[in-house]
């Protein structure tokens, strides 16, 4: 399989796993969209199950990741396997579901043109090779934390943690993006930088200036690229982060006390750091 896949021509091989990537994309909108309702229920049951208190609520359990069909939340019709095409489907039925006609929201398909241009950009610089399947499945994971985070200001322990140890598998087996060595440190300080500075700002101004997952993630970011590229990682963030708050500040007249969700900037700083770091570094330094 390895050896066809090497006889391709790179950009056919690109655009076959942009295709995939449009599929991939389809079924992270369903993460997306159903693991925050199970594990919101899941925590309340624990809280509930610790204080003693009886479950009065309704039992239903949202939907799974995988078995349940998809269905327009509006009308509940199951989504027909034709109408569920990514992007495709979305533009014959012009942003509306085929049986009530509620308009069906942009993300969608955004998701998924998001998930198949970045999976042929790894693959276009990594080649069929490990070092790129893994990238695929850091680059899947990190769309669908940022997802998340835009929607509930959540990254939940189900990514991050699974993340942080697989970075530290691969590098510790195969040594892909960096060394045992610069892994383990990369881990320790993407946690320990993040922690540091979260303190420091709440001695300061007595508020919470990020949540604890943003810690886990850059910790992640760290245990697959190594230390070398964290300074990279956090100063993209920052910026990126700063601009787009006062962007929404301006245009949409956020307050400054809104809280901003921090770890998208952090996975879009930790995609480009994966594959343009050496460029970017060498162009600052000259």
């Amino acid at each position: 399989m390895i050896e066809f896949l090497n006889i391709l021509h790179p950009a056919v091989l690109a655009a076959a796993v942009f295709v995939f990537g449009l599929l991939i994309g389809s079924f992270l909108n369903v993460v997306i969209l159903r693991l925050p309702p199970r594990l919101f229920q899941d925590w309340r049951c624990q809280c509930r199950e610790l204080l003693g208190i009886e479950n009065t609520e309704d039992p239903a359990t949202p939907p799974g990741l995988v078995a349940d069909r998809s269905r327009c939340p509006k009308c509940n019709n199951t989504i027909a396997w034709y109408d569920n095409i990514p992007v495709v489907s979305w533009l014959i039925l012009r942003a509306r579901c085929r049986q009530c006609g509620t308009p069906i929201s942009w993300r969608y398909p955004l998701v998924e043109l998001a998930t198949g241009v970045l999976s042929a950009i790894v693959i276009w610089h990594f080649g069929p090779t490990a070092q790129g399947a893994a990238a695929l499945v850091l680059t899947w994971a990190l769309i669908v934390a940022t997802g998340i985070d835009f929607d509930h200001q959540l990254l939940p322990d189900q990514i991050t943690l699974p993340l942080l140890w697989l970075g530290l598998l691969l590098n510790l087996w195969l040594g892909l993006f960096a060394s045992l060595e610069d892994a383990v440190i990369g881990a320790i300080a993407g946690y320990g930088v993040l922690w540091l500075v979260f303190h420091l700002f709440r001695l300061l101004t007595g508020k919470e200036g990020m949540g604890f997952g943003d810690f886990k993630l850059l910790a992640a970011l760290g245990a697959w690229l190594g230390w070398q590229v964290l300074p990279l990682i956090i100063l993209l963030a920052s910026l990126v982060g700063a601009v787009v708050g006062i962007g929404l500040m301006i245009a949409f007249r956020h307050k400054k006390d809104v809280p901003i969700a921090f770890g998208p900037y952090l996975a879009a700083a930790g995609f480009i750091a994966m594959i343009w770091a050496d460029p970017i570094i060498d162009l600052w330094l000259n």
